[in-house]
């Protein structure tokens, strides 16, 4: 009888352990990842240009969660691509500092169009030099979010801005061709006709106009740590030298609109806004269906309008959320095999013999449209058979966030939020890697830049379809848990 209380008092000290344990914190940081050596080489064009000056710097945005059992750490870097390799390297150094899996983490890209070179694509390779600094600079941001981790309610919730996002693909009218690079005309669309263009008829495709968050507060004061969001469009643009464009402007952004930098908060980790791309692989800024071009806008201009009227959109989610400190996280990652569309040997020998006559600039590089793609070809030839493409799937709370190495065409990323194996879901594209433009096989079908063959677009016709599946059943399993 005298043992009772013992074991009374037991039991409640260890039901209060288990509720410790369980309190779910997050943390975040952004770490700066700019090029110290410049020139620098910038992503975003066919034809490889240098930049000397910093506009606005490169970052890496870090998000840790921890649910009491299993950690996430989410990390959105300024870049067009980051590499494979890179990815790998960052998630190995901050799993060893923080004890978080790597499988646990998500890298991805932004894919600014004026960010430091990282991944090599058409004629716009990196500087060697920098990429060795990558791994530790990103893993640092990592870390450092995770160390920040204090206890937090958690949400996440969408809203619409319709405004901004357009289908760059345009259907031709019967008759209408488009040649490819490669000579052939058999595209059935046309990327960014230009207005009032009397070939085309009308878009190729949906938009998706949500703008979704994930979003954390502290306990102890209700002060913003992160917001996380997602939004599907491809890029704005507009700044000259580097630039994290409307990514970086959106996290500045809704920072003001929470109130983040409140006296009150003095001393305390700084908030980190973070934008991620979504499925914008044939998504862009520009309204083709109007007559004329918009009136020309000073440098930066349309990258500001852009940022607010998404940040509209964020803080009428943000007003709509509905916190808690309970929300388990699960992840699961999986590599799936996907075939290459390598060239041929008679491509190989036509490319060769293009190239032997393409007009080169100043600095070398290839100026038109055949010579770069010939190019291409050539480099592609010693491509394997087949990439392994890293897939991730995680779950927050009654979210779930699908992660895809390419530039994902806006149809994949509806059909993922259709499944709504929780209610909520978005997906991150480039992610944990680069593996060119993701088609769906009847994009590919119709042809046109997205599907030309090059290191920007290379997996077979059909990896749409498989990795929409594969990823269908592995949101099934983290929304199980």
């Amino acid at each position: 009888m005298r043992l009772a209380p013992v074991r009374f008092l037991c039991a409640f000290l260890g039901c209060l352990c288990v509720a410790a344990a369980a309190e779910f914190r997050a943390g975040a940081h952004a770490g700066d990842i700019t090029p110290t050596v410049l020139p620098a080489p910038v992503n975003g064009s066919m034809v490889g240009r240098m930049t000397a000056t910093v506009t606005d710097p490169m970052h890496a945005r870090s998000f840790a969660l921890h649910d009491g059992t299993n950690a996430l750490i989410l990390c959105v870097v300024d870049s067009c691509m980051v590499p494979r390799e890179i990815c790998e390297q960052a998630k190995a150094i901050a799993a060893r500092a923080t004890g978080v899996p790597a499988a646990r983490m998500l890298v991805s890209a932004t894919h600014s169009h004026s960010c430091a070179t990282m991944t090599g694509v058409f004629q716009s390779d990196p500087d060697p030099a920098y990429l060795a600094t990558l791994p530790g600079r990103i893993a640092a941001s990592m870390i450092q979010a995770h160390r920040n981790l204090e206890p937090a309610e958690i949400a996440w919730g969408r809203d619409e801005d319709r405004a901004q996002v357009f289908n760059r693909r345009w259907h031709l009218k019967p008759g209408a061709t488009n040649e490819d690079p490669f000579g052939g005309k058999t595209d059935r669309v046309m990327m960014n006709p230009g207005f009032a263009n009397p070939k085309v008829s009308g878009p190729a495709g949906p938009v998706d106009p949500d703008v979704y968050l994930l979003a954390a507060r502290a306990k102890a004061d209700g002060r913003p740590i992160a917001v996380l969001a997602n939004y599907s469009l491809h890029y704005v643009g507009g700044w000259p030298g580097i630039s994290a464009d409307y990514f970086a402007a959106f996290a500045h952004e809704i920072g003001k609109r929470l109130g983040a930098g409140d006296a009150r908060y003095a001393g305390k980790p700084p908030f980190v806004g973070i934008m991620s791309n979504g499925t914008s692989g044939n998504i862009n800024n520009v309204d083709y269906s109007q007559k004329t071009a918009p009136p020309r806008r000073a440098p930066g201009e349309q990258i500001a309008l852009v940022a607010a009227s998404v940040a509209d959109a964020a803080q009428r989610a943000w007003g709509k959320l509905v916190w808690t400190n309970a929300a388990p996280v699960a992840s699961a990652e999986r590599d799936l095999a996907l075939a290459v569309r390598k060239p041929g040997s008679a491509d190989v020998d036509r490319a060769r013999e293009l190239l032997a006559k393409s007009p080169k600039n100043k600095d070398g590089e290839y100026t038109e449209r055949a010579g770069i793609y010939a190019r291409e070809t050539v480099l592609m030839a010693d491509y394997p058979a087949q990439v392994p493409v890293k897939l991730q799937a995680h779950r927050i709370g009654g979210l779930t966030i699908g992660a895809i190495p390419c530039e994902v065409f806006v149809e994949i990323g509806l059909e993922l939020k259709a499944t709504k194996p929780l209610g909520d879901h978005f997906t991150i594209s480039l992610a944990n890697g680069y593996n060119g433009y993701l088609p769906t096989a009847e994009h590919h079908a119709l042809g046109g830049y997205e599907t030309w063959r090059a290191r920007s677009s290379y997996l077979e016709t059909e990896a749409a379809t498989k990795i929409a599946a594969e990823l269908k059943t592995m949101l099934r399993e983290v929304a199980s848990r």
